[in-house]
Formats: C-alpha cells, structure tokens, sequence
C-alpha cells in the first residue's frame, strides 16, 4: 500500500467535500436553466461529442484503476484514478458550456426505445448528481492512506461512477441524431 499523500483532517476534509459538492450541483443545476445567445464558430453540439469522448475515456481509467489495484500496483491506480477525476472535472466544464450555449434537444424516437432512452437518462442524471460526494470521499480515504474505510467506499462509488460514464456515452448516441 502507498503512503499518505496528505495529513488527515476529517473535519476540514468533511465541510470542503460536502461544500464543493453542494457547489458543483447548483451550478449545474442553475446553469442549465441559463442560455447565452452567442455565434460560436462551430456546431455547439461538439461539447456533447467531447462530453462523450471524456466519458468513454473515464471509463476506460475506471476500468484500467479497478485492474491495476486487483494486481497490487498501487502507484498506477493512483495515477489513473487521479487521471479520472481530472477528466472529470474537464467534462462538467464541457457539460456546462453545451448547457449554456444549445437549446434542449428532445429524444425524437419512439416505441420502446422511448422508455429505454428515458430510463438510461434519468437513472444516469440521478446517480450523476449524487456521486461527486462518493468520489472526493473516497479519494480523501486514499490520500490519507486508511486503506480500510477508502476500499470500503470504492466498493460502491466505483460500479457507481462507472455507470454514470458508461450511460453518459449511452445518452449521447441515443440523443445525438436529433440535435439540430
């Protein structure tokens, strides 16, 4: 196992997770309400192409993380999962932008794939908005090395994250073909 990379301080460490969690979704919640009237040089739907490919590479880490702690090599988890979050961070910035700069797009299929898309799409809203908190605690079990509490934690951020980008990508092909 690794050694702490920072010191530990649960109660410093409980208002910071819980107040850039808290932050982070009225943002998103208050700038999807938001639209800037602005003529970008290009289609404004390539945030939702770009939103699916860090997506689609978050997976891929979450995968590469969950194989390379399996085998013991802990300094590559770190590194990965670290690498995860950071591509993260990039997509809520790009989800932000196509929020802002794009008008709703509504899912033009029907029958079935109605209530499949539906469903895809309200399961990974939900879970997205509630797993920031997950990961920042988990991480924090990490970096202050209580290997206990931090594998405990990952057991349910980890499928949890994965599904958020697994169906980001879904959404994004299933919605794709309607967008304007």
């Amino acid at each position: 196992m690794l050694e702490a990379s920072i010191q530990k301080n649960d109660k410093r460490a409980n208002v910071l997770i819980i107040l850039f969690s808290i932050i982070v979704f009225v943002s998103v919640v208050f700038l999807s309400k938001i639209k800037l009237e602005v003529a970008l040089p290009f289609n404004v739907h390539l945030f939702a192409k770009i939103n699916a490919v860090i997506n689609s590479a978050v997976t891929f880490l979450l995968l590469v993380g969950l194989l390379s702690v399996k085998r013991g090599r802990y300094a590559l988890h770190k590194k990965v999962m670290m690498s995860a979050m950071v591509l993260s961070l990039l997509f809520l910035v790009s989800y932000i932008c196509h929020h802002l700069f794009s008008e709703s797009t509504s899912y033009g299929g029907d029958g079935a794939m109605k209530y499949v898309y539906y469903f895809i799409l309200i399961t990974h809203i939900f879970l997205a908005g509630i797993i920031l908190p997950f990961i920042l605690y988990t991480s924090y079990r990490a970096l202050i090395a209580e290997w206990p509490q931090h594998k405990k934690l990952a057991k349910i951020t980890w499928p949890i994250w994965l599904y958020v980008s697994v169906t980001g990508v879904v959404v994004y092909l299933m919605i794709s073909p309607f967008y304007v």
